[in-house]
């Protein structure tokens, strides 16, 4: 829940609350928010536990689409591209998903130039 609040996040809020509760005020104040905190965090984990318990092994089962959800929370585009097109298939087997198969890259060496010649030139490559 709190995953992408920082260091910086926290000290920002701590120097708000210390403005606009004062100091005599603030440590009452972040016991009563620890307090509710741990209290909501007991009420999910027994709710949770409680489920777990009456609906059995099919739990995991429920929990499997929302994890699904989650993975593509994390999804990168130009990653899954720059895989899809440089990969093999991400199971490296050398097989794409549509059955064809890249055939091995061979790389030629440049032909030798024999003494006296010139280097081939190419005026539209320049």
């Amino acid at each position: 829940m709190f995953e992408s609040v920082g260091w910086l996040e926290i000290l920002v809020l701590g120097v708000a609350g210390l403005f606009i509760l004062g100091p005599e005020r603030l440590p009452s104040a972040a016991a009563w928010l620890g307090r509710n905190i741990r209290k909501l965090r007991d009420y999910a984990s027994g709710a949770r536990d409680q489920l777990r318990a009456e609906v059995g092994p099919e739990f995991d089962e429920l929990r499997k689409p929302l994890q699904d959800l989650q993975q593509l929370r994390s999804f990168d585009p130009k990653r899954a591209v720059a895989k899809h097109l440089f990969d093999d298939d991400g199971y490296g087997n050398g097989t794409k998903p549509n059955g064809y198969t890249p055939p091995p890259k061979q790389i030629e060496p440049p032909p030798s130039l024999s003494p006296g010649e010139k280097a081939p030139y190419d005026p539209d490559a320049t």
